[in-house]
C-alpha cells in the first residue's frame, strides 16, 4: 500500500464554493498540475468517487492515501463535522511526523481562502493561505470575463507550488491517524400516503 492521491480537496458543500470548485477550480487545477510534472498528479474530490462505494469509507480511505490536503476555506467549513474530521486527521498526521510545528513549520494542509476570514475560528487563522477571494465567482459566465485570465494565472502558480510541496512529503504509512467520522445525518423516509375509508 502507498499513496493513491497527491492531493485531497476538503470543502464544505454549503454556499457557492462547491459550484466554484466544479465549474472552475477543479478542472483548471488538474490541467495545470499535468503541465508541471509527469505522470500527472492525482487529485481526489468526493464528486469523482466511483459508483456504488460506501461514501464515508471511501472518503476516509482516500484521505489516508493522500499526500496533501487542499482546504477550501469558507465560514461553513468550520461548521461541518466532516470537514473538521478531515482537518483534524491531517493535523494528527502532521503531529506524528513532527510537521507544522516549531521545528518544521511546513505542513500537509494547504489552505485556499475562498471567502470571508473575518469570522473564522482560531483554527482557521493559524496557517498562511493562498487568497482566491478575488476569483470567487461560481457562475460559468465568469470564464468569459477578462478577470478569468488572472484566475488561471493564480491556479498555475498554485499548481507549481503544490507539485514542489508534494515532492517533500514523507513516505506513506498504514498507521496514519484518522479522526472518527461523524455519524451520518439520516433523513427519515417520507410517510406513505394513506387512503382514508
Amino acid at each position: 500500500m502507498s499513496y493513491k492521491y497527491d492531493f485531497f480537496i476538503s470543502y464544505s458543500r454549503r454556499g457557492s464554493v462547491q459550484k466554484w470548485l466544479l465549474t472552475h477550480f477543479y478542472n483548471k487545477l488538474v490541467e495545470y498540475l499535468a503541465d508541471e510534472c509527469a505522470p500527472a498528479p492525482k487529485v481526489y474530490m468526493d464528486r469523482t468517487m466511483p459508483r456504488a462505494v460506501e461514501w464515508a469509507y471511501n472518503l476516509e480511505n482516500s484521505l489516508r492515501h493522500s499526500k496533501i490536503m487542499i482546504q477550501l476555506l469558507t465560514p461553513p467549513y468550520f461548521e461541518s463535522d466532516w470537514c473538521m474530521a478531515e482537518l483534524e486527521s491531517m493535523q494528527a498526521r502532521e503531529a506524528v511526523l513532527g510537521l507544522a510545528g516549531a521545528d518544521i513549520s511546513q505542513g500537509l494542509i494547504y489552505p485556499i481562502l475562498y471567502s470571508d476570514s473575518e469570522n473564522f475560528p482560531d483554527i482557521g487563522r493559524m496557517r498562511s493561505w493562498q487568497d482566491f477571494k478575488e476569483y470567487a465567482h461560481p457562475d460559468a459566465v465568469y470564464q468569459d470575463s477578462v478577470d478569468y485570465l488572472a484566475f488561471c494565472r493564480q491556479v498555475r502558480v498554485l499548481a507549481r507550488d503544490l507539485v514542489q510541496l508534494a515532492k517533500q512529503v514523507p513516505p506513506w504509512s498504514p498507521d496514519w491517524p484518522i479522526v472518527e467520522r461523524p455519524n451520518p445525518v439520516l433523513i427519515p423516509p417520507p410517510p406513505l400516503p394513506r387512503f382514508e375509508p
